[in-house]
């Protein structure tokens, strides 16, 4: 599908835009692949890091609509990477991560449709599922907001928006692994709550689930993977069985258990093999076959949660996945 196509990643220099390009390179042949960003250290890093010669580097902000418009023309597939992640940033910040996430959102909308973008997978975040802070909501009106984007589309080329949403990336920058293994040689683990749980997802997956978007679907459609879960106690026994821990309680604006499908979603959620679909009300969008497809409608009270997940990852599980990846993460972690 991205044969000899321009692809175009917003916020591309963060751990998904580094594995997306690599994996995107190795099943495809696409003509080039446009990483845009802000940060102009990261991205000197990252292509003197990249191999590959496809990869072109553009500096702007997806606060800027006028450098959007400007920079993604004859770009065949765009995906939407850039954000403002940090919860409590965020919280303390909270005008800042509106303009970022939910202006940002609105400016790369009015670009994909002025410049007849084929098709578009948003990247949302298991914090937009009845969210608790600034982060989740402004993630949740950037849902809605490509959602609500397949409307009524005039432009010559009709532009298809989509999302994919899921929990914590294995080895991700800023996440727990990383953050573990560098306060592991103090002896101590700081934990949150002995009770939180969390999703756990690799990088591949998270990707492999774009690139599945992309080939199904039609408009308006939300993607969950089905991952596993992990108690945050198991977590620090994976990085270290000997580190003392430390609980300091949650942060502002976190999550004892992570959530991406609530009861109130259930009436329009799909399950498949390995993901779900969450499909709008909007247009009774949640009962069109050519959305719905193969998709058995779960039940009424249905949650999905790191908590009632039947699905989990062991202490060895993680062990060993750390070890087989953590050069590769901890080197895009450091950027």
């Amino acid at each position: 599908m991205f044969n000899n196509k321009v692809l175009f990643i917003t916020g591309g220099t963060g751990s998904f835009g580094n594995k997306f390009i690599e994996m995107v390179n190795t099943r495809y042949n696409p003509k080039e692949i446009i990483v845009f960003s802000r940060d102009e250290m990261k991205q000197w890093e990252m292509k003197d890091r990249m191999t590959f010669s496809n990869v072109r580097f553009i500096i702007g902000d997806v606060r800027d609509r006028e450098r959007l418009l400007e920079v993604t023309r004859n770009v065949d597939y765009l995906i939407h990477a850039a954000a403002t992640k940090i919860v409590p940033i965020a919280e303390i910040n909270p005008e800042e991560c509106i303009k970022t996430n939910v202006n940002g959102a609105l400016n790369v909308i009015s670009a994909v449709k002025k410049n007849g973008i084929k098709n578009v997978v948003a990247l949302s975040t298991d914090k937009a599922s009845n969210p608790i802070n600034l982060y989740g909501a402004s993630k949740l009106a950037s849902d809605k907001l490509f959602i609500a984007a397949n409307q009524d589309d005039t432009s010559p080329i009709k532009s298809i928006f989509s999302v994919v949403r899921y929990g914590n990336v294995m080895g991700s920058r800023g996440s727990v692994i990383p953050f573990f293994l560098n306060k592991r040689k103090s002896g101590k683990l700081p934990i949150t709550d002995e009770r939180m749980t969390r999703f756990m997802i690799s990088l591949e997956d998270a990707v492999n689930l774009v690139f599945h978007a992309f080939e199904d679907m039609v408009g308006g459609e939300l993607y969950v993977k089905k991952i596993p879960s992990m108690n945050i106690i198991d977590i620090a026994h994976a990085i270290s069985k000997d580190c003392v821990h430390e609980i300091i309680g949650i942060r502002d604006g976190e999550k004892l258990h992570e959530q991406m499908i609530s009861e109130d979603d259930a009436p329009y959620t799909y399950e498949y093999n390995d993901y779900y679909k969450i499909l709008p009300s909007i247009n009774n969008w949640h009962k069109d076959s050519k959305r719905v497809k193969s998709g058995k409608k779960v039940s009424i009270d249905f949650t999905y949660s790191s908590f009632n997940n039947t699905e989990w990852m062991t202490v060895d599980q993680l062990s060993k996945w750390i070890e087989k990846n953590k050069k590769e993460f901890l080197k895009v972690g450091s950027n």
